[in-house]
């Protein structure tokens, strides 16, 4: 059971290319195949985290390839998005941005402080809900451009506020980790 978690996040990963295939291959309106996809990408990303915790399966591997299989998932949707002319370029660029910085600073809390922040917060998990909907929203209906730019600023909000949240709890954990530290020896 404890490789369950990273099989599907590996699985998620091999679905980028497919959700890809279906996307640009579909000559409906709706991306019907794209958006099943898409929604057991998800389903998967729900799955091996709650697997993870209740078998208590949490690996380094899967620390990698979980939020790997995640980023690559919305970025490729939203590019896809973007491509078709429903998503504004700069949501993308934004989000790029700020996965970029999740991506670093879990680099440097995980490698460099060698201290382990959990990897989701209530905040992270609505804002994922929050843009898979959006993105879905945005692949069926002929929603205009003007409402997808409000609807997609509030998915990017929350994921601006999450990333908040993560800095605030990076920053908390690095300073208990500096306060658990003998103090100097005097010469």
């Amino acid at each position: 059971m404890k490789l369950v978690p990273n099989i599907l996040s590996v699985f998620r990963i091999f679905l980028v290319p497919v959700f890809l295939i279906a996307y640009f291959t579909d000559d409906h309106d709706i991306k019907i195949y794209a958006i099943l996809v898409y929604a057991l990408a998800s389903l998967s990303d729900f799955l091996d985290g709650f697997l993870a915790r209740k078998y208590q399966a949490a690996s380094n591997l899967g620390k990698f390839l979980d939020p790997l299989g995640d980023k690559l998932m919305t970025v490729s949707v939203m590019v896809s998005i973007t491509i078709d002319g429903l998503l504004p370029i700069w949501a993308v660029l934004i989000t790029a941005v700020k996965e970029i910085l999740m991506a670093i600073g879990g680099y440097v809390v995980a490698k460099v402080a060698n201290v382990e922040i959990p990897a989701s917060n209530l905040i992270g998990k609505v804002s994922t809900v929050v843009f898979f909907l959006v993105c879905v929203a945005v692949m069926i209906f002929n929603i205009p451009g003007n409402i997808v730019t409000i609807m997609i600023s509030g998915a990017i909000l929350l994921a601006l506020l999450a990333l908040a949240s993560y800095i605030k709890t990076y920053i908390t954990v690095m300073r208990n980790r500096d306060d658990r530290r003998p103090p100097p020896v005097a010469d």
